[in-house]
C-alpha cells in the first residue's frame, strides 16, 4: 500500500462549499485545524475530530496554543485513534478541565454511536479500519456522520479503501492521499460529491497543489483555518 503524496489548493468554490457567513439553520460549517483535525458545527452542536493533537508531532502540522483557547465549551471530541498526530491526552485533559466536553474514540465506540439519542438530526456510524505501522496493527476507526441529511466521511489514517468503497452517496469525504491512491490502484470508486485530502506533511503541500490543480471534485487541505460549508436544504 502506498503512503506517499502529491496534490493542490483547496479552492472550495463549488456549490457544495462556500465561505459566506454561517447561519445555524442553513449550513454545516467545517474548519480545517491541521492533520486530520476538524471543527464541525451546525450552530448548536460543536464537534472536534482528531483534535487536539500534539502540535508538530512526527513532523506534521503545528498549531498555535491559542487554538486550544478557541475551542468551544462542552464540545464533543471524536478520535480515530491515539497516535500523537491525532490525539494529545495532555491537551485534551487541559481543554476538558477548563471548558468541559466529552471524548469518544476506540474505548467507547458504542457510546459514540448512541449520540443520535441526544443530538438533533445526527447519526454516526463507526467502522473498524486497518492502520498498520511497522508491522503492528493499531486500534483505529473511521466514521460516517449523517447530520441534517448530509453524509460526511472521516477516514483517519487507514490505508484500506474497502470500507469507503462500500459507502454510497457521500456528500463530503475526508481522506489522506495514500487512501486516495490505493483506491485508484485497486479500482475502488469513492462515491463522494467532494473529496478533501487531509493529513498532509508540510513538505507535501506544494506537490499536492500541483497534482490536484485541475481536479474538479478532489482538493487537498493545505491551509489551516480554511472554512468549508455544506449548504442544507431549507423549506
Amino acid at each position: 500500500m502506498k503512503r506517499t503524496f502529491i496534490g493542490t489548493i483547496f479552492t472550495l468554490t463549488l456549490c457544495l462549499f462556500t465561505t459566506l457567513g454561517f447561519s445555524q439553520s442553513k449550513e454545516i460549517k467545517i474548519e480545517f485545524l491541521g492533520n486530520c483535525g476538524l471543527y464541525l458545527t451546525d450552530g448548536t452542536t460543536n464537534i472536534y475530530t482528531d483534535f487536539p493533537y500534539k502540535s508538530g508531532a512526527h513532523g506534521y502540522m503545528e498549531f498555535d496554543e491559542s487554538e486550544l483557547d478557541s475551542i468551544k465549551e462542552n464540545s464533543i471530541f471524536i478520535f480515530t485513534h491515539k497516535h500523537s498526530d491525532h490525539y494529545s491526552k495532555k491537551n485534551l485533559k487541559k481543554v476538558i478541565k477548563e471548558k468541559g466536553g466529552t471524548k469518544y474514540g476506540v474505548s467507547n465506540i458504542s457510546e459514540l454511536e448512541e449520540l443520535n439519542k441526544t443530538l438533533n438530526d445526527f447519526e454516526i456510524k463507526a467502522f473498524k479500519t486497518k492502520h498498520k505501522v511497522f508491522g503492528i496493527n493499531f486500534r483505529h476507526y473511521s466514521y460516517l456522520i449523517t447530520w441534517h441529511g448530509k453524509r460526511i466521511y472521516l477516514s483517519g489514517d487507514t490505508t484500506n479503501p474497502e470500507t469507503i468503497g462500500k459507502i454510497k452517496n457521500i456528500d463530503l469525504a475526508f481522506i489522506p492521499y495514500w487512501l486516495y491512491e490505493n483506491a485508484k490502484e485497486e479500482n475502488i470508486e469513492i462515491d463522494a460529491d467532494e473529496i478533501g485530502i487531509y493529513h498532509l506533511h508540510p513538505a507535501e503541500i506544494k506537490p499536492a497543489e500541483k497534482f490536484f490543480k485541475d481536479k474538479k471534485n478532489e482538493h487537498p487541505l493545505t491551509e489551516q483555518g480554511k472554512i468549508i460549508t455544506i449548504e442544507l436544504q431549507t423549506e
